[in-house]
């Protein structure tokens, strides 16, 4: 059914009649002016119109992406304010709308593309129907140009920090790479679902993870965000610190914002499902996270070749290699304290060995060595993030500019 329209960019009497398709169009338009752009795809328009009804694609379209009150979006769309209200509070429960109070001010901005398909409708316990009707081309559009963009950026969304007591100096680790620190700075945090692991869990045609959902942490005013929209939980700082803890015991890499001040989120990201490691390990992009400070170092002298910490490395930076020497040996844990002490046996003559380029420095493969024949050692090379979201995307805008150039 055709949808009349005003003012989706037009001028504010005039009302025309357009087919759902050309709503469709003009919609996508307009978020193509966001930071993030939606390439074209025999998948696109299918996400979207999974996601958006035309009514919902028509209301959005022109809406800017930095925030306004409500009385000049009323004015701006043409409506009485007290029924735009409800159709953006309803869009922010589902992630497709940033809404903020300060005093008595309410303001509103659209979501740009990348976190409304990557990010919020996904962090609900139980997201709406509208959310899992759009996971399979969602999908299918993640591997068909949309996640191509972050291919040229030097610089990614997240950088990796290391698991709590897995460096081998704790007095050199600076605040912001220090996960435990950062969370006792924070005066409110939050917990959601892991939005790549459910995005994954409610497609039909992708196996289901068994790593555990509820562990992205967010904090600050995207906590409020999050907690007053539905889409996860307020905890304290006990909770948090259990839940990075359950994380490291499943073999879950910590990756917070990549830059130092303001850092908002947390992940815990999966092989398996984390959009930056599968662009890595499927898409084929030259890094998933950015490294944290610290590369694993092995110690084969007292490696029982387990083959735990291959197994657990989620950028399969570590293997086992033969040494005829290290067969039979065997490695005392614990012997300091008589009750826990353990006689571990090199059963098959290898030993873990690592390659140096694939290290992001997470700490997951040291965290569980059951001989402490792995640490984190400080790189001779130290990576400083961004200062702040701001020169984040700076950072992006340069990478981009730079391959627009390359490519002339």
């Amino acid at each position: 059914m055709p949808v009349c329209l005003a003012l989706i960019g037009i001028g504010r009497k005039e009302k025309i009649r357009m087919s759902d398709d050309e709503v469709y169009t003009r919609f996508v338009d307009w978020l193509n002016k966001a930071w993030w752009g939606l390439p074209e795809s025999e998948h696109l328009m299918p996400t979207i119109k999974h996601f958006y009804t035309p009514e919902e694609a028509a209301l959005l379209t022109g809406i800017p992406f930095s925030g306004r009150n409500l009385e000049e979006l009323a004015e701006m769309k043409g409506m009485d304010a007290s029924k735009l209200a409800p159709r953006l509070d309803a869009l922010a429960k589902r992630g497709a709308v940033w809404r903020s109070v300060k005093g008595e001010t309410i303001r509103y901005k659209l979501n740009d593309s990348f976190f409304t398909f990557m990010r919020g409708p996904f962090w609900a316990a139980e997201p709406d129907k509208s959310s899992k009707a759009t996971v399979p081309s969602l999908n299918r559009y993640f591997y068909d140009g949309f996640m191509e963009q972050f291919a040229p950026a030097h610089t990614k969304g997240l950088r990796t920090i290391p698991i709590d007591k897995t460096v081998d100096d704790p007095r050199r680790i600076l605040p912001y790479e220090d996960v435990v620190k950062y969370v006792d700075s924070q005066d409110y945090c939050t917990v959601s679902n892991c939005p790549c692991r459910q995005r994954k869990n409610l497609d039909p045609d992708s196996p289901n993870c068994k790593y555990p959902v509820e562990v992205c942490l967010h904090f600050g005013a995207l906590g409020h965000y999050i907690v007053d929209n539905g889409l996860g939980r307020e905890i304290s700082k006990e909770e948090t610190k259990e839940i990075l803890k359950q994380a490291a015991e499943a073999g879950l890499v910590h990756a917070i914002s990549n830059w130092e001040e303001g850092a908002d989120t947390i992940c815990n990201c999966c092989k398996c499902c984390c959009l930056f490691l599968e662009a890595y390990h499927v898409l084929k992009h030259k890094k998933s996270h950015d490294v944290s400070n610290y590369r694993v170092c092995t110690n084969p002298e007292t490696c029982i070749g387990c083959g735990l910490c291959v197994k657990r490395c989620p950028m399969e930076a570590l293997d086992l290699e033969d040494l005829p020497e290290a067969k039979d040996r065997i490695t005392v844990v614990d012997a300091y304290r008589e009750k826990n002490k353990k006689e571990l046996t090199n059963k098959r003559g290898q030993v873990s060995v690592l390659n140096p380029e694939l290290c992001i420095g997470c700490g997951v493969c040291v965290y569980k060595c059951p001989t402490k024949s792995l640490i984190l050692e400080r790189r001779e090379e130290i990576y400083h993030p961004p200062k702040d979201a701001r020169e984040w995307m700076k950072r992006w805008f340069d990478d981009h500019r730079a391959t627009q150039a390359a490519n002339k």
